[in-house]
């Protein structure tokens, strides 16, 4: 397998890439185009959804990113990188596009402002994880291709997955939780892709 990419461009890119360290895994902080040659799987951080994808068409790595994702690349995001998954934003500024791939449709700072920010254990897949929630997003609705892997006690769907991409919308990397990054290492070594541009 190869390394781990991190899109690097702006937010909490730094936790990620110690989560990784910590699991012993080669990774690697995407900056540039030619930084995804290699890489078996990307990781997208939270941040501001609207600043990464800009700052991801200034560097050029828009439209390989999302060639990557439909050829079938594994991809995890986490909060603004859940945000840049899906398909469909509601409430996104006007022009929003993000990668997408993932056939849901998210409504972005759902739980509110940076002051209404929590922390809990919550259910991914069938154990308990910790997770922040700061300024997230939720799933409002998920079509047939996704499996919902996580929801909070109030029914809120905050864990999807579809093939090789997983969403969340919180931070397990912010409380030093690494069992999704653990699963996602899994998803990148079963699906055995190397990127080329």
């Amino acid at each position: 397998m190869g390394p781990i990419g991190v899109l690097a461009l702006q937010g909490d890119f730094r936790e990620h890439l110690a989560i990784l360290d910590g699991l012993g895994i080669p990774n690697r902080k995407v900056k540039l185009p030619e930084e995804l040659i290699g890489i078996s799987g990307l990781i997208i951080p939270g941040g501001e959804s609207t600043t990464i994808e800009k700052l991801s068409h200034i560097n050029g790595l828009y439209a390989p990113i999302r060639e990557l994702i439909h050829a079938g690349m594994p991809v995890f995001g986490t909060c603004a990188g859940l945000i840049l998954l899906a398909n469909k934003i509601t409430d996104g500024i006007l022009g929003q596009v993000g990668f997408g791939g993932l056939d849901v449709e998210v409504k972005r700072n759902a739980f509110g402002s940076q002051l209404d920010s929590f922390e809990a254990k919550i259910p991914f897949f069938d154990y308990e994880v910790a997770a922040a929630f700061i300024r997230a997003p939720i799933v409002l609705e998920a079509r047939d291709s996704v499996e919902v892997v996580s929801r909070l006690v109030t029914g809120e769907i905050v864990g999807v997955q579809s093939g090789n991409i997983l969403g969340i919308s919180f931070h397990p990397e912010l409380v030093g939780e690494s069992r999704v990054h653990s699963y996602f290492i899994e998803m990148c070594k079963k699906a055995d892709f190397y990127a080329k541009l």
